[in-house]
């Protein structure tokens, strides 16, 4: 039996309906405002009739090969319209835009790559922890962290977070990467210990932000140059960073947001003042830089990141 227009549907109907990831839908509603209609906070989530359509919208045309942001736009101008199949928007035939024929996802988009990165994708695909983890061991020798962060593992995050946008799929593709990924960055920093006398550094995540391997990213190129690092992690509490801030006097404090829901400038306003003063970094694109307070300093890529805390340490 069809529902009823006015009936609504929880996340995981609407999941299932789609054929999409539940976070894709909570995704789609933080990055780009495709939420439930009429959603009051504490309340149980519920999308109308409406709001599926918006959302068939938005997934055939990202099957389409349309970017999501743009699928957004269209889809929040969508007309109301009871749920079902809908026909093809006009240019798109449900495969990639362009020509190329195969359906969006298959496999990683890495294009022009090197057979590093190739190969560390094809490992990640097949969930091939082991490989994974010995490739980035065998970069991160070789080449340093920071050349394996940008030129070999960041390429393979970005093809597998763009998959995922576009799929809904990979999610378990993402977290066996990044795990692996932590396994090999926090490797390098183990037996760097702090210098007596020297005010250590911590690292740390907005209070919403999950995604903490920047961070141990940046602890390792850190440590390649004898800087020891306290990493705070993921979705530190605004009222325990100032209680790690007051406790260790730190010489840097790096807080990192990747998306702009998780990014919380006041947080950094209200961090206490010390003696003799912490040097503030953040790092990410979610903060909206003209919001942050002056004595922030925005670091804009990993590289920079481990410029700024060696001036402050005045390494």
């Amino acid at each position: 039996m069809d529902e009823p227009h006015d009936a609504r549907l929880t996340v995981a109907a609407v999941a299932h309906r789609l054929g999409v990831a539940p976070a894709t839908l909570r995704t789609w509603d933080r990055r780009y405002g495709l939420g439930p209609g009429g959603h009051t906070a504490g309340a149980h989530r519920r999308y109308s009739a409406d709001d599926v359509v918006r959302l068939q919208t938005m997934r055939r045309l990202i099957m389409s090969g349309v970017p999501p942001g743009e699928a957004a736009r269209v889809a929040r101008g969508q007309p109301s319209a009871s749920p079902g199949p809908a026909a093809p928007l006009p240019g798109f035939d449900g495969r990639l835009a362009g020509g190329g024929g195969g359906p969006v996802g298959q496999v990683l988009a890495l294009a022009g790559a090197d057979a590093a990165v190739r190969g560390l994708g094809r490992a990640a695909m097949a969930l091939d922890s082991e490989s994974v983890t010995e490739m980035l061991r065998e970069q991160v020798a070789r080449h340093g962290v920071l050349h394996t962060w940008d030129h070999v593992l960041r390429p393979v995050l970005v093809a597998v977070g763009a998959r995922w946008a576009a799929t809904g799929e990979g999610v378990e593709v993402e977290h066996s990467l990044s795990d692996c990924a932590a396994v090999v960055l926090r490797a390098v920093g183990d037996g760097v210990l702090c210098p007596p006398g020297r005010r250590p550094v911590l690292l740390a995540c907005a209070p919403d932000e999950q995604h903490a391997l920047p961070l141990h990213a940046l602890g390792a190129a850190l440590a390649e140059r004898g800087i020891a690092t306290r990493t705070l992690g993921a979705a530190l509490p605004a009222a325990a960073l100032e209680a790690a801030l007051r406790r260790t006097g730190a010489g840097a404090l790096f807080l990192w947001s990747c998306l702009p829901g998780t990014a919380d400038e006041q947080v950094l306003a209200d961090l206490p003042m010390t003696r003799p003063a912490t040097v503030l970094l953040v790092g990410g694109p979610g903060w909206a830089v003209e919001r942050l307070p002056s004595r922030v300093t925005v670091a804009v890529d990993l590289a920079h990141a481990v410029a700024l805390v060696e001036q402050a340490l005045g390494a």
